[in-house]
This record gives C-alpha cells, sequence and structure tokens, in this order.
C-alpha cells in the first residue's frame, strides 16, 4: 500500500509542474496587454495651454508735455471793510453777528446819542441867535445908509453899523456849519453798512466804549472772490504766466477758471514765500469764504507726455515699469517708462510709450512677462 501511495504523488507532482513554468509567461502576458491601451491613450492627448487670463487695459495717449504744479491755499474775499464809527461813545446796540448777510445803508450798531443830541440843539440854538442878531443888524446897516445919503450921520457911523452886519453874517455862517457838523455827528452815532457783504468780524459788545475809528465790524463783499496761495521764491518768475484753475477740497472733480491778479512785492520773512491772489472769473454758491483751495498752473513744456493710472505702473529693480499688451500673439512685454511726475490718482509719463499702445490698466503686480491675456476692457 505504501508503494501505491508513492507512486500516485509522484504522479500528481510531474503533472503540476508543466503549469508552474506556464505562470510567468502568463503575467508577462497579463502586462503587455494593459500596458498596450495605456500607450494608445497617451500618444492620444493634446499638450496643455493656459487659458488666457482677462486683464483690463487702458490705450496710451500722447500730449503736449505741460510743467503742472499746484498749490494749496484758501479762499478770500478780494475787497474786505473795517468799519468803525467816526465818533467816540458808548454802544447800546449791536444788530449783526457773525455769518450775517447785509446791506448798503443797514444799520449794524448803535451808540449812545445823548450827548450828541444835547450838541446839535445848542448849534441850532447858536444859529438861531445868529440871526436874529443879523436881522438886527441889516435894520441898521440900511437905516444909517439912508441918513448917510442923506448927510444926516457921518461916514464913520454907517461903515460902523456896516462892519456890525458883517460880522453878524459870519457868525451865522459859523453857526450854520456848526449845526452842519452837530447833525452829521449824530447821524455818525448809527454805524452803517457801505457794501453788500457779509459780516466776518465782530470784535465788540453791547456795552463797551470805543473810539472814533476803532474795528466795530468787518464786511467782505461776495461780488469778487479770490483763492489766495504761498509760491517758493524759486517758481515765482515761471508762475507768473501759467495758466491757473482752481478746485476746492470739498469738490476737487469740479474747476473753476482762475486768473492771477497780484503777487506780493515782498517775500515772507518766515517762509520765504510770495502771497500771491488768483482771481476767480466765474464763482458760484459752492464757493464760500475760508474753504479749502488748490491753484492748479500749467506752463507749455518741451515733448509729449502721457498720462497713466496710477495702477498701471509697478516698479521692477526700482524701474518703473508697465505691462505692454502684444495685441497680435495675446502675450505680455515688460515695458520700462520714465514717469516725470505723480499725482493722487495718475503717473505723468515722459518717455517709453508710443501712441496707441495698449497698457494694462490694474493688477499689474499679478502678471508676468509672457503669459497669454485677452482684454476685456479698455479704459478711457
Amino acid at each position: 500500500m505504501g508503494s501505491d501511495m508513492n507512486a500516485t504523488a509522484t504522479l500528481t507532482s510531474r503533472i503540476a509542474q508543466p503549469w508552474r513554468r506556464a505562470r510567468p509567461v502568463l503575467a508577462v502576458g497579463a502586462l503587455v496587454a494593459l500596458a498596450a491601451p495605456l500607450a494608445g491613450c497617451k500618444s492620444e492627448s493634446a499638450p496643455y495651454v493656459a487659458a488666457p487670463q482677462p486683464v483690463r487695459a487702458a490705450a496710451v495717449k500722447l500730449s503736449a508735455a505741460t510743467s503742472a504744479r499746484s498749490y494749496t491755499g484758501t479762499i478770500k474775499p478780494r475787497y474786505e471793510s473795517d468799519l468803525g464809527f467816526r465818533v467816540a461813545g458808548k454802544i447800546v446796540e449791536r444788530l449783526v453777528n457773525i455769518g450775517d448777510r447785509v446791506t448798503p445803508g443797514m444799520t449794524l450798531a448803535r451808540l449812545d446819542a445823548s450827548d450828541y443830541r444835547l450838541s446839535l440843539e445848542s448849534a441850532e440854538a447858536e444859529l438861531n441867535a445868529a440871526r436874529s442878531t443879523l436881522k438886527q443888524a441889516q435894520a441898521d446897516e440900511k437905516r444909517y445908509a439912508t441918513l448917510n445919503e442923506k448927510k444926516w450921520v457921518s461916514d464913520a457911523s454907517y461903515e460902523q453899523k456896516k462892519a456890525t452886519a458883517d460880522e453878524a453874517r459870519g457868525r451865522v455862517e459859523r453857526a450854520t456849519r456848526a449845526l452842519a457838523l452837530a447833525t452829521n455827528q449824530l447821524a455818525y452815532t448809527d454805524l452803517v453798512a457801505t457794501e453788500a457783504g457779509v459780516i466776518t468780524a465782530l470784535p465788540v459788545e453791547v456795552g463797551q466804549v470805543v473810539s472814533a475809528g476803532q474795528l466795530i465790524a468787518r464786511v467782505a463783499r461776495l461780488d469778487e472772490l479770490e483763492a489766495v496761495v504761498s509760491i517758493p521764491e524759486g517758481r515765482i518768475d515761471g508762475d507768473r504766466n501759467a495758466a491757473a484753475t482752481v478746485t476746492l477740497w470739498a469738490d476737487a472733480d469740479r474747476a473753476y477758471e482762475a486768473k492771477l491778479r497780484e503777487i506780493s512785492p515782498q517775500a515772507d520773512p518766515a517762509t520765504r514765500t510770495y502771497q500771491a491772489r488768483y482771481s476767480l472769473t466765474k464763482p458760484d454758491a459752492a464757493i464760500a469764504l475760508g474753504k479749502t483751495a488748490t491753484v492748479h498752473l500749467a506752463s507749455q513744456g518741451t515733448g509729449v507726455r502721457a498720462k497713466l493710472p496710477l495702477a498701471a505702473v509697478f516698479k521692477d529693480q526700482g524701474q518703473p515699469s508697465v505691462w505692454l499688451i502684444d495685441e497680435a500673439h495675446g502675450r505680455l512685454i515688460k515695458q520700462s517708462v520714465e514717469v516725470s511726475a505723480w499725482t493722487e490718482t495718475s503717473a505723468i509719463v515722459s518717455g517709453g510709450l508710443a501712441a496707441g499702445q495698449k497698457i494694462v490698466a490694474a493688477g499689474v503686480h499679478k502678471l508676468d512677462a509672457g503669459i497669454p491675456v485677452r482684454i476685456v476692457e479698455v479704459a478711457q
């Protein structure tokens, strides 16, 4: 029985050996079969191409170069009058406040007029007495003239009466003028506006005793307004003939035409600047006294310049640059530029660009040379 079992194991081993020899061949075949489709898929796929990046562009527009400068100042009236009483006295009424509008003939303040009224009454009495004396003197002169013609009185007596009458006439003249002076002084106890305008200063109060000519009210006329600025002494000659416009800090988008009216002949001893006053040709209700104003001056320069959005310019190794858009190939080209001036919203470029070129107007720090782009908007 043992021999039969050994024979059976030997037969089983011989049958399994061909299968073991076939297993590596089958594994290699399976790998080849799987690799063939994968190789076919790889050869059929297209190369990767990045999608064009959308950008906002701006067209380069060249214009004649101008030299632009700006100075900050305030709006002031051209005419501002300091008003005061022409006589001394005690203020009993103040009829206006700072900021009030006044018209010609409007009473601003009053003094106690008691003493001036008494002076007027005294002058009237003096005039009445002088007229009475003149009337008597004229009657005597006429009577003595008749008697002198008849030789009933001497020439000396007549001349005396004539001199008395002449003196009476002079007294009446003096009394008349004294009455006029007293009348004027009484009228001067009312401070009256001489021009239309607005009250900008009132340094006195009711009950205060003031002298003749002391400042009582300051009135600024509103018909002519000016922007007052200080110009450095190094620019005073070049700014005399420059075209001027004025903007307000409260409304920087609106510009007003202005014209240089005067420049101070002497520099300020502390700041070494010259005060310049620019008259506004067409002021409107938006221009109020004391508002902050900026005077923009522009004079003709040499060459051409382009005004670019501030966001379009970046610095590459310290050099101002922009991204040019190559529309033929849809790519970006880095271009160095010369910036002559910077403003709050723009850069003034004086070199490196040509008219009609398109540049990237925003998002320049997220771009790189050579990447594909497409223009989605052209800024005006």
